[in-house]
């Protein structure tokens, strides 16, 4: 991870998308009185649906308002966060036991005892929590408090990564008790142990926070910061030009207009973010396995990486990023386009009159959407749209939002946005496993396949480094056969900033992004520049 000032468009990244249009936050920006001088108003493109991590908020941690047992420092490296120390395991890796620090305060002044944190972790395994995430646990057999200071994990099975798993942010019990974890107040206005406050939210317009008084981990430089929901590339960089915003969010080209201006810095990540395109198998042309196969073959992922992310990102050959220990070399594919029409005249794909192939009737047409206001996501769906219909095969590209994208998800194709970092358990279980097929944004393309699912069980229950690697190699073998998605691109992060705080930096990152990853992941280590 670098931070540096932009040289060229070459040197930016892409960043995901939004679907929530935005007003003006209103105050902020680079004012020059005291308090704007504490403040911080950041441009992000989505929100969440809610700020509980009963219902997965903040599940990979550094939540401004939240901390975890565990937190992940610059290098991803695990350190300890309401615990004292990082975990004692015995038991051949079937317990896990933390001791919590001492004298921490929820943003209430209520004390944190091992019950929240039991708490939090079985109202997230409770079936009636609305969790996607749940999965992630599934080792987890149960947690129990000793005491108000020792917490003690119970495993299934030695899960190799689970330490990891322990950045999930704690609960008061207290607040969130005595309510639906599902349609509660905590929902929208939260109590946590962490750095800040939540104090005001205004749905698709902004959130504003305030520094926690009663934070364990000192008063921070920067007394607020407001993350503005701006879903439209263009509009984030205008109101970043105006001084509206301190930093945002923005892609290549847009960031490359900020080339010459001395009063802002460019960050720059790695991360295991891709762009891919689901396949849903239950559509009569995208679960065709030949269209699959072909289309894969048909993509031009160089020139996506070359002329869309202006070269900062890199060919997705599969869910993991070439460069990741777990990636399993030789599985990269050229683009090759006679090899997608020789596929598809193998399986009976026959070009038709208007050059779009069609077999028993059905034409191999379907459509694409993509979340409106995301260039980078436009442009890749417009550029898969060309590469297939070299092939014949039609891919009809539309904009939309998420709601209207949501309920056909299960039968349409959606160019998304994956990745996760720690482990490869982490993204490909929820991303292939059958058991989580079409379960929200898991496994959206309803893949099934019993070799991959056999794969994924043996990598999250063995701890024997080699039998995992081996897994995983199988796994994403059995995707070139027998591709679910379309990989695109794993893309780098871009964020253009005020350049008036040292203490800047970033950390190699997931596809989440906005509230907890990019340069602010650490906002409250942040000091004035002198």
């Amino acid at each position: 991870m670098t931070t540096r000032r932009i040289r060229s468009a070459a040197a930016a990244a892409a960043l995901a998308a939004g679907v929530t249009a935005c007003s003006a936050p209103g105050g902020g920006g680079t004012g020059g009185d005291a308090e704007a001088a504490e403040s911080v108003v950041i441009g992000v493109a989505s929100e969440p649906d809610t700020l509980s991590p009963l219902l997965g908020y903040g599940k990979d941690g550094n939540s401004k308002i939240f901390d975890g047992l565990l937190a992940r420092d610059t290098d991803l490296k695990l350190k300890p966060a309401l615990a004292t120390a990082l975990p004692k395991i015995a038991d051949g890796g079937r317990t896990y036991t933390y001791t919590l620090r001492e004298g921490v305060k929820f943003s209430d002044g209520e004390p944190l005892t091992a019950q929240d944190v039991v708490y939090t972790y079985r109202t997230v395994l409770d079936e009636k929590t609305n969790n996607t995430a749940r999965s992630e646990l599934d080792a987890v057999k149960s947690v129990s408090a000793k005491g108000d200071d020792t917490v003690v994990f119970s495993l299934k099975y030695p899960y190799a990564p689970f330490a990891a798993r322990t950045v999930l942010p704690i609960v008061p019990e207290h607040v969130a008790g005595g309510q639906d974890p599902n349609t509660g107040a905590f929902n929208t206005r939260p109590v946590g142990t962490g750095p800040y406050v939540l104090t005001d939210w205004s749905k698709g317009e902004k959130l504003t926070f305030k520094a926690n008084p009663h934070y364990w981990g000192g008063k921070p430089a920067v007394k607020s910061f407001t993350m503005a929901i701006i879903a439209d590339d263009n509009v984030r960089a205008t109101r970043l030009r105006s001084g509206d915003l301190d930093g945002a969010v923005l892609p290549p080209n847009l960031a490359a207009t900020f080339e010459k201006d001395d009063g802002r810095r460019t960050y720059e990540a790695k991360s295991y973010d891709f762009r891919a395109v689901t396949l849903p198998t239950s559509n009569k042309v995208t679960g065709d396995r030949a269209i699959r196969r072909a289309l894969d073959a048909a993509v031009d992922r160089q020139a996506m990486v070359d002329k869309i992310l202006d070269g900062a990102g890199r060919p997705a050959y599969g869910p993991l990023p070439v460069d990741d220990p777990w990636y399993e070399r030789g599985i990269e594919r050229p683009h090759d386009l006679a090899e997608a029409k020789r596929i598809l005249d193998g399986a009976g794909w026959k070009p038709g009159a208007d050059g779009v192939r069609a077999k028993d009737g059905q034409r191999a047409s379907f459509t694409l959407y993509y979340p409106s206001g995301d260039k980078v996501r436009q442009d890749h769906a417009l550029a898969y749209a060309s590469d297939a219909k070299k092939a014949g095969i039609e891919v009809k590209v539309e904009g939309a939002t998420w709601e209207v994208i949501e309920p056909r998800m299960k039968n349409d194709a959606v160019l998304a946005g994956f990745g996760s970092v720690g482990d490869p358990d982490f993204g490909l279980y929820t991303l292939l496993h059958s058991s989580l097929a079409n379960d929200g944004f898991n496994n959206m393309a309803g893949y099934d396949d019993a070799a991959v699912d056999q794969a994924l069980d043996a990598g999250r229950r063995t701890q024997d480094p080699e039998q995992r690697a081996a897994a995983y190699d199988k796994i994403q073998q059995a995707l070139v056969e027998d591709p679910g998605y379309t990989f695109l691109t794993h893309i780098d992060h871009l964020y253009v900033l005020a350049d008036r705080w040292d203490g800047l930096t970033t950390q190699l990152e997931p596809h989440e992004h906005g509230f907890a990853s990019g340069p602010w992941w650490n906002i409250e280590d942040w000091q004035p520049k002198k």
